[in-house]
């Protein structure tokens, strides 16, 4: 409930209250239960205002009424009696007028307000509405550049005569003193072979079935693995693992991947000439189902 709604439902009871207070005092108390009971069950601000002051109209009229008999009988005996008639004195107390005052301006500038938003504001329809295409120009497409014309004198390319290169000059081999086989001319390079001997896991490799991936145990998947892996001189690892030929399972290749990882400082380095360097090389990573 907004603060202008709560307003109006605080004035609604209070004018409630007043007007059950305004009763006979054998009604009063029940007419007030009764009235703000009926009051909840209205919607709207104006409407609970309306029955509030419809209350205050009705205790004038049971307060009238209620007086009637007891002067009545006060007549008959001859006897002055001062009955109080609620409803023969004035209606309202000065504070009750002066809250009627101000909520009939609240509403004076309410309904003041929403006509001057909803008035006039509207524009008038106007009766029949005529429309036209607009004619577009007709597009033209840009000229097209004129031929370019060749002019000028054709140039004239002159052949020098063909002549025949001059033949190769007979090739000589030196003659060897051991056997006829041609003596290494001096200053090329002497090349020697070197015995290069590959690496792979060496002692302490961890085992494969510890890195079998369970799910593809369940699943009775099996696969060889290729993993390119680069390694120093001391079996450690000197760059990221790759997969070289996947096993055709994403959980195999992942777990030959983890199992090439676990294996630095394991690795058998690679030999040139018996002694270990840095090299890169494959090795196969069998994942099988054993009983």
């Amino acid at each position: 409930m907004n603060p202008h709604d709560r307003w109006f439902d605080g004035m609604a009871r209070e004018l409630i209250r007043h007007a059950a207070g305004k009763a006979p005092p054998a009604l009063s108390e029940r007419l007030g239960e009764e009235w703000l009971t009926d009051l909840t069950a209205r919607s709207g601000a104006f409407s609970q205002l309306r029955f509030a002051l419809g209350c205050c109209w009705a205790t004038n009229v049971i307060a009238h009424e209620f007086g009637a008999p007891a002067r009545a009988a006060a007549t008959a005996a001859g006897k002055t009696t001062v009955v109080h008639d609620p409803g023969s004195g004035p209606s309202f107390s000065r504070r009750t007028t002066v809250i009627l005052l101000i909520v009939g301006l609240h509403i004076v500038v309410i309904c003041g307000l929403a006509a001057a938003i909803v008035g006039p504001a509207v524009l008038k329809t106007p009766e029949r509405i005529q429309g036209y295409v607009v004619p577009q120009a007709p597009k033209t497409p840009p000229p097209l550049p004129a031929d370019p014309t060749l002019t000028g004198v054709r140039p004239e390319i002159s052949l020098p005569p063909w002549r025949d290169p001059p033949p190769d000059p007979p090739a000589t081999i030196p003659e060897s003193t051991s056997g006829g086989l041609p003596l290494q001319t001096a200053g090329a390079p002497i090349t020697k072979a070197v015995n290069r001997v590959l690496g792979g896991p060496g002692a302490g490799f961890p085992n494969t079935d510890d890195f079998y991936p369970e799910a593809s145990r369940r699943l009775g998947e099996k696969g060889i693995t290729r993993v390119d892996v680069c390694v120093d001189g001391t079996g450690q690892l000197i760059g990221r693992p790759t997969i070289g030929q996947s096993s055709g399972s994403a959980r195999l290749d992942d777990g030959a991947l983890r199992l090439a990882k676990a294996g630095s400082g394991h690795y058998r380095a690679t030999t040139e000439d018996g002694r270990p360097v840095s090299a890169c090389y494959p090795f196969l990573v069998r994942f099988r189902l054993t009983n």
